[in-house]
């Protein structure tokens, strides 16, 4: 039996947005740019999604640019602040996804030596959570650039984003919020955050891939990547991608992820009864109620997910888009876990059709797991 707990990976399409995916293909194929009947049937669906993701996220239509997803949205946002001001500080999470992460690593890297940027990147406690006001110590006079996640991938916990927005609008200092693990999970208001920037995916909701959103603060200019026919006006070029762009929208607010509280709670609760040695990252801080990040000290992670796998369950060990590689989680590292607990990880994250059962039988399968393991290592269970 397959059993699918990768969700903060991707969520598979709901039925809502394959629906509107099939019929914005079908009966809008024109091109959103061309003034004909076709083209302005095309436009329609797309201004109809961006008025739909504009109230969803509590934000003017206008603010709503529609690009690939979530990295190519970070990397819009930075490129327009970096490329265009004096050097300085530019402050962020040591537990940023890699799409904000490593373009800020890259661009500093790529200047001179004594150019004059510097890259602060503030660590978490051991709850997996950046205090607010370090954040704010750490912005200076100098600062081109703030950078903060609303919920992190791994942990599924909870940043206190709204204190450091605030701070950076009274200092007119630009701050870019992540919130692709937020959307759909909590509430996203983009006018009450009042941030310059703030990125959005479509999969991670029951979207298609390959559609995301950037949103941008009333008076706040773009630069983009990749110039071209000047679609999203002029900010982001390229012909809309129609169907996904509805299926995005069609997305929003169909699943309910609160509901997998339970779910998740009854997972952990039973595994820590099964292997009391499991430690449950960011356990009392504000979560997201479907990601459970979990520690089981001398198991490999990468090893489990391949053996979990064969039993027909889909987790994860640390970040999706890092998962190819055999490096320990940056999030934990960050928090202080020494390397060889951090390899011993895996994330599990539930979604709609995530049951009791589901959770009853990931614990079974991890005892089974961990017993099988210690047996070919010539160990105790």
């Amino acid at each position: 039996m397959k059993r699918y707990l990768d969700h903060n990976a991707t969520c598979p399409p709901v039925r809502e947005a394959l629906d509107a995916m099939l019929q914005a293909a079908s009966e809008a194929s024109g091109n959103p740019s061309s003034l004909h009947w076709a083209g302005r049937a095309a436009r329609r669906v797309v201004d109809d999604a961006r008025e739909a993701l504009a109230r969803y996220v509590d934000c003017e239509s206008g603010s709503v640019v529609f690009t690939s997803g979530g990295t190519e949205s970070n990397n819009i946002a930075i490129h327009s602040v970096l490329s265009t001001c004096k050097p300085g500080r530019i402050v962020t999470t040591a537990i940023e996804h890699p799409a904000v992460l490593k373009p800020l690593q890259q661009f500093v890297a790529e200047q001179p030596a004594d150019a004059g940027w510097e890259l602060i990147q503030v660590r978490p406690d051991q709850s997996g959570v950046v205090s607010a006001d370090q954040m704010i110590r750490s912005i200076s006079d100098d600062t081109r650039l703030v950078c903060m996640m609303l919920v992190n991938n791994e942990s599924g916990a909870v940043q206190p984003v709204q204190p450091v927005a605030a701070h950076c609008r009274e200092r007119g200092v630009p701050m870019l919020v992540d919130a692709v693990q937020a959307l759909g999970k909590g509430d996203v208001h983009f006018r009450h955050l009042d941030v310059d920037f703030m990125s959005l995916s479509g999969h991670k909701i029951g979207g298609p891939k390959g559609v995301g959103a950037l949103l941008v603060r009333r008076g706040v200019r773009l630069h983009e990547l990749t110039p071209g026919g000047g679609q999203e006006r002029g900010r982001r070029s390229g012909t809309e991608n129609v169907p996904a762009i509805a299926g995005f929208a069609a997305a929003l607010g169909v699943i309910d992820f609160a509901a997998q509280a339970p779910v998740r709670d009854a997972f952990e609760q039973q595994l820590k009864t099964e292997i009391p040695e499991a430690e449950i990252i960011a356990e009392d801080a504000l979560r997201t109620a479907n990601t459970s990040l979990v520690v089981l000290p001398g198991m490999d992670g990468e090893t489990m997910l391949m053996q979990l796998d064969l039993d027909g369950f889909a987790v994860a060990s640390g970040s999706a888009c890092s998962s190819g590689k055999r490096e320990a989680s940056h999030v934990l590292l960050a928090m202080g876990i020494p390397d060889m607990r951090a390899r011993s990880s895996i994330r599990v994250s539930f979604g709609p059709t995530s049951s009791m059962d589901d959770a009853q039988a990931l614990v079974a399968a991890l005892v089974s797991v961990r017993r099988r393991l210690k047996g070919m290592a010539g160990l105790a269970a």
